[in-house]
């Protein structure tokens, strides 16, 4: 999923394994947009691929109206995208400073429709 915020140009991308800290997920994946629509349109991204390239539904979308920030459960990779403010209010990279920071790939720009990617690779 870090590659499908990416590829709608989301800054920041943060990656945290929380596989021994959490027991409701394995993997957030964190990020910011710079405006309401961005937020909206990434959030849609991460649900139309996950469904598109995994069969995966995600079980849960918050905060769509506001768009400040979405939160999108795919059950082992919950996704929150932020606005840069309330990014920087609610701080989740430091609340969650415990958990390991796995690589973010690398996406190359391209015009070509995005082919399927794994959802994420965990060491």
């Amino acid at each position: 999923m870090a590659a499908v915020v990416l590829e709608y140009k989301a800054t920041e991308v943060t990656i945290l394994d929380m596989r021994e800290l959490v027991s409701y997920t394995d993997v957030f994946v964190i990020c910011t947009a710079s405006n309401r629509r961005q937020v909206q349109a990434i959030a849609d991204a991460v649900a139309s691929a996950s469904k598109r390239d995994h069969g995966i539904v995600p079980s849960g979308i918050e905060g769509m109206e506001a768009a400040r920030w979405v939160l999108v459960d795919l059950g082992d990779i919950v996704v929150h995208v932020f606005d840069g403010p309330l990014r920087e209010f609610y701080d989740l990279d430091g609340l969650w400073r415990d958990a390991p920071r796995l690589a973010v790939p690398e996406v190359e720009a391209s015009d070509e429709e995005p082919e399927s990617k794994p959802l994420f690779t965990l060491p």
